[in-house]
């Protein structure tokens, strides 16, 4: 049976928060093995996501389940001359090095593409960083909310008008994008490889993604367009662009692109056709011009439904809607379960979220519990060669726990 497409590739992961830890979790989904290092003690500062202020309480360490399934840990601690030397043997061996310390603590702790290379010159070092390995700022740290969400103008553009308070991001909502991204660039280097045979230092950055994430107006910026004056929901030029909340609460939004087409089919089910022959609404201009009426019009048809009876009212028409998900939708969401964008833990009935690639004819592993600090240090210390009493050396040392 296939173990997946990835299966004997040995990655490291000696990163933190969170996109190049997901990155490895990607490739473990497709069958990698993945060595997860992170120091004696408290482990990676990333366990302890869910008990900072105003995360939700649950009796999982649900940040920790997620981004660690598949992986096995080897608590190592990378400032001593022991600890590093583990390193250097286990890169030997890899395929993969991933990373998102800063440049200057790569230095530091001697753990550069450039120290690593000659270890193994088929080994892909992967290096994710806030703001790019070069200039001022490279060393800088950051995090999805700094770096990719407030830097790139995302959370300055999300704004209703310039009035409003800029919006926050939600943990991990640039990290995971970026992840995928870092995934390519991973698997980029692996297929350069095959055609090579020699590995590379491939890179990719918070910052970068974020500005990609806005790139349609931010290449709009570069061409010297002009931009027109941030409107609100009430007073957006479109009406059938916009969204709008449902009796019991609930909002959804219309994406009516092909307006001259759809416009009759959207009036017909709002059970309003006399607005295709309304001399206001007749043409597309005509709609443009008066969006303001119309939306005060759509805001009281759908204040009149449910956001399920307007699901079913919607759905099948060609048209283009989509429903304001929240979180309580998710864990019964069916087309997520059918597609298997929800996934069961191995042996358990706990769904988590799978990564969202799916390769025709390639299973992707069950995912697997997240493993404890250091809880596979002894098995990883055994397969590179190490007996057992090197292992208790090490510990005696503390450089591996």
């Amino acid at each position: 049976m296939e173990k997946g497409i990835f299966e004997g590739l040995k990655v490291l992961d000696c990163a933190s928060f969170i996109a190049a830890p997901a990155a490895a979790t990607v490739l473990s989904d497709f069958g990698a093995d993945v060595i997860k290092i992170e120091p004696p003690g408290h482990g990676d500062p990333y366990r302890n996501l869910p008990n900072l202020p105003g995360y939700p309480a649950s009796q999982h360490n649900f940040a920790w389940m997620l981004e660690s399934r598949n992986k096995k840990s080897l608590a190592l601690d990378l400032s001593k001359p022991e600890g590093k030397e583990v390193l250097y043997r286990l890169a030997a061996e890899a395929d993969v090095f991933i990373t998102n310390f800063p440049p200057g603590v790569r230095k530091r702790l001697g753990i550069t593409y450039e120290e690593l290379k000659p270890l193994n010159e088929r080994l892909v070092y992967a290096s994710f960083t806030g703001y790019g390995e070069k200039g001022e700022e490279a060393d800088k740290p950051g995090f999805d909310s700094n770096a990719y969400w407030a830097r790139s103008g995302l959370m300055d553009l999300v704004r209703a008008d310039e009035n409003t308070t800029p919006a926050r991001s939600i943990a991990g909502m640039g990290d995971h994008p970026c992840a995928m991204a870092f995934y390519g660039a991973i698997v980029t280097a692996l297929y350069k490889r095959e055609r090579s045979g020699k590995g590379s230092h491939v890179s990719s950055n918070l910052m970068a993604n974020g500005v990609w994430a806005a790139s349609v107006l931010a290449q709009a910026k570069l061409c010297g367009a002009k931009f027109s004056e941030r409107r609100t929901r009430e007073h957006a030029l479109n009406a059938v662009t916009n969204h709008y909340r449902c009796k019991d609460g609930r909002w959804l939004i219309l994406s009516l692109l092909n307006e001259d087409r759809q416009w009759p089919t959207l009036a017909r089910c709002l059970e309003r056709e006399d607005l295709v022959t309304d001399p206001r609404f007749v043409t597309r201009p005509d709609r443009h011009a008066r969006s303001l009426e119309l939306i005060k019009i759509f805001d009281e048809i759908f204040a009149t439904k449910d956001l399920a009876e307007w699901r079913k009212i919607l759905d099948g028409n060609g048209l283009v809607f989509g429903v304001v998900g929240i979180l309580d939708d998710i864990p019964h969401d069916k087309q997520m379960i059918e597609n298997e964008v929800l996934v069961p833990f191995e042996n358990d009935t706990m769904l988590t979220i799978n990564s969202p690639i799916w390769v025709d004819g390639s299973q992707k592993v069950k995912p697997r519990r997240a493993p404890g600090i250091g809880e596979h240090s002894d098995e990883i210390l055994r397969a590179a060669g190490y007996d057992e009493a090197a292992i208790r050396q090490l510990r005696a040392t503390g450089a591996v726990a």
